[in-house]
């Protein structure tokens, strides 16, 4: 569990690095959505035979990495609308 959340961490450090522009994400929020990517990319990875959801690969790892980086797109667009509206 906690090599888990390590690796969610990493996941969402590394898609926060790669999407260009400053996000207005805290520690939490780039965890939980490391986290959700991992989720994504490892389930995805599961389907082509790569072995099962949770254990580390390299086509598991790079695809969270890729919807991690989906979903802090997300994330800035969603905060984004909520910040024009105050």
């Amino acid at each position: 569990m906690i090599g888990f959340l390590v690796a969610g961490l990493i996941i969402g450090a590394l898609a926060r690095l790669i999407k260009p522009g400053k996000q207005d994400l805290g520690i939490l929020a780039t965890l939980g959505l490391g986290l959700v990517g991992s989720l994504i990319g490892g389930l995805i990875a599961s389907f082509f035979g790569t072995g099962g959801i949770f254990e580390l690969n390299v086509l598991g790892f790079v695809l969270a990495v890729v919807f991690a980086v989906l979903l802090i797109g997300v994330a800035e667009s969603v905060a984004g609308k909520d910040k024009s509206t105050v």
